[in-house]
């Protein structure tokens, strides 16, 4: 927990970075910065770049609020510099990070866990664009990236396979494509929030995400209450069996036709957005707990291994 004998903390809000997430991320970082500054606290906005040690060094912060979204800021390695500089850092630490960004290691470690997942492998993006590794439908995606960044739905009556762009990574995740409706579940601690039912046109993209207007959310999601309580249970036991810490959101997909059978899990993200779109912010919300109360309890969450 974060310690200091000041007052008032001091906290560095890192922001930005060089991945694909790079708008949202200082999207986010804006949001927190004014929430923490409501909230009391000395902030400092940080764009992350390749002197980021050097930056922190010599704003030597109480604590790091992490708002970085994506490869470098999401998946270990900011962690891992920050338990070198031992300074106290807010969610998951090196090993749950590097874990949930990837999503066939996940997906193994869910498995391991009882928690229901559809069929996937890694495959080369060059096999993946010859032939069909797998039975349509399914979806072809970075296996390290987030806020579906480069997804790829392949129809049942695909004649052909999806010509995948130049910025895909050479290896890629197929899955199996899971039917029906776009549920996620925040964790806060050892706390699942509420379920929030996401209602788009169509596939829950990037632009869906962030857009104004881009989907809708009924939160509490208005399902069987039997499919909320596995929500809850599902994503507090990803939250916990990944070894996340603070604050993170499990996304899934039902199928109604298929009962509590049709339930399957997707991802845990370690970084939740905290946009003005963003789901968890919303669903704190709607437990009683405002954003300044929010950034706070992360402030006052974050640590590091020292």
């Amino acid at each position: 927990m974060v310690g200091s004998s000041r007052t008032t903390l001091n906290v560095a809000v890192i922001m930005g970075g060089p991945s694909a997430e790079r708008e949202v991320s200082l999207s986010s970082g804006r949001e927190c910065v004014a929430a923490l500054r409501e909230a009391g606290y000395e902030v400092v906005e940080v764009d992350a770049g390749p002197d980021l040690a050097m930056r922190l060094s010599h704003i030597s912060p109480d604590v790091v609020f992490n708002a970085l979204h994506g490869r470098w800021g999401e998946d270990g390695c900011v962690q891992g510099m920050l338990e070198w500089m031992r300074i106290p850092y807010t969610n998951s630490g090196v090993l749950a990070s590097a874990l949930a960004m990837d999503k066939e290691k996940t997906k193994a470690a869910y498995r391991a866990a009882g928690l229901p997942v559809v069929d996937s492998l890694l495959a080369d993006k060059d096999e993946v664009a010859a032939r069909h590794v797998m039975a349509p439908p399914y979806v072809v995606k970075p296996y390290n990236e987030g806020s579906s960044v480069g997804v790829y739905i392949v129809n049942e009556a695909a004649n052909s396979p999806p010509q995948l762009s130049d910025e895909m990574p050479q290896t890629v995740m197929v899955e199996a494509f899971a039917p029906g409706r776009e549920l996620t579940t925040t964790v806060i601690g050892d706390r699942a929030l509420t379920v929030t039912d996401i209602i788009t046109e169509g596939w829950y993209d990037y632009h869906a995400k962030y857009a104004e207007g881009g989907s809708s959310h009924v939160v509490p999601a208005n399902i069987p209450r039997e499919i909320f309580d596995a929500c809850m249970d599902y994503a507090l036991r990803a939250h916990q069996v990944l070894g996340c810490r603070g604050v993170s959101r499990t996304d899934f997909r039902w199928d109604e036709a298929r009962g509590l059978a049709g339930l399957i899990l997707l991802e845990t993200n370690t970084q939740p957005g905290l946009t003005p779109t963003s789901l968890s912010p919303e669903q704190a919300q709607a437990v009683g707990v405002s954003f300044p109360e929010l950034c706070r309890w992360m402030i006052e969450d974050a640590s590091c291994d020292r």
